[in-house]
């Protein structure tokens, strides 16, 4: 993974993305991850104001946010690196999170579908392709619908690039999470260009927790 991500994995980027400068940033990895179009994107504060609250454990994830498609239909979207054990309950544990939290935006919300993305620096499923969905649905029931549960994981030590020259804007996204090939990373996207430089802004100026 990307050295500059670690430490306390998830605190580093709540820090840099949490923030009205990071959501450019935010909506192309979305776009790119789920394969949809934003209209609008929203962060939801609730983490930032309970985390002093929160047991340690509780306290995870990079950003939660409320976001509109161009076609009208409003999501909630949480992003987590994920390590350690029990990872399949933690990234259900993290989904029901993500989807309860969307009550504290409004008293009058509606309920919208809840897409979580758990990027894991190592592998958790051989049989896996490195981006998969995880639906949560009831048994004997063919068809999905839109309101089942929808969990993304990236499984980085599984993405190979074969020519890093050329690189989709996906890839590009996968390589620099990954650590890999960061310079033609950095060329394809300018929100890549820019997390990065929020990320070497935040290692010479923030004081270590």
């Amino acid at each position: 993974m990307n050295r500059k991500f670690v430490s306390k994995s998830n605190l580093v980027l709540r820090k840099v993305l949490n923030t009205e400068d990071g959501i450019d940033i935010l909506k192309e990895f979305i776009e790119v991850m789920l394969n949809l179009e934003i209209k609008e994107i929203k962060i939801n504060p609730y983490l930032e104001k309970l985390k002093s609250y929160l047991p340690a454990e509780e306290n995870f994830g990079i950003v939660d946010l409320r976001i509109k498609t161009t076609e009208n239909e409003e999501r909630n979207v949480g992003i987590q690196i994920i390590d350690g054990e029990h990872v399949l309950v933690k990234m259900l544990l993290y989904y029901v999170q993500i989807h309860t939290n969307q009550l504290e935006y409004d008293e009058y919300i509606e309920i919208a579908k809840t897409n979580t993305i758990n990027i894991l620096d190592f592998v958790l499923n051989k049989e896996l392709d490195y981006h998969s969905r995880m639906v949560v649905k009831e048994e004997n029931i063919t068809n999905i619908i839109n309101d089942y549960p929808e969990i993304h994981i990236l499984q980085l030590p599984k993405f190979k690039i074969e020519n890093n020259k050329s690189m989709t804007l996906k890839q590009a996204w996968m390589s620099y999470l990954k650590g890999e090939n960061i310079e033609e990373a950095i060329q394809e996207s300018k929100k890549i260009e820019k997390l990065n430089m929020l990320l070497e802004k935040y290692w010479k100026e923030e004081i270590m927790e």
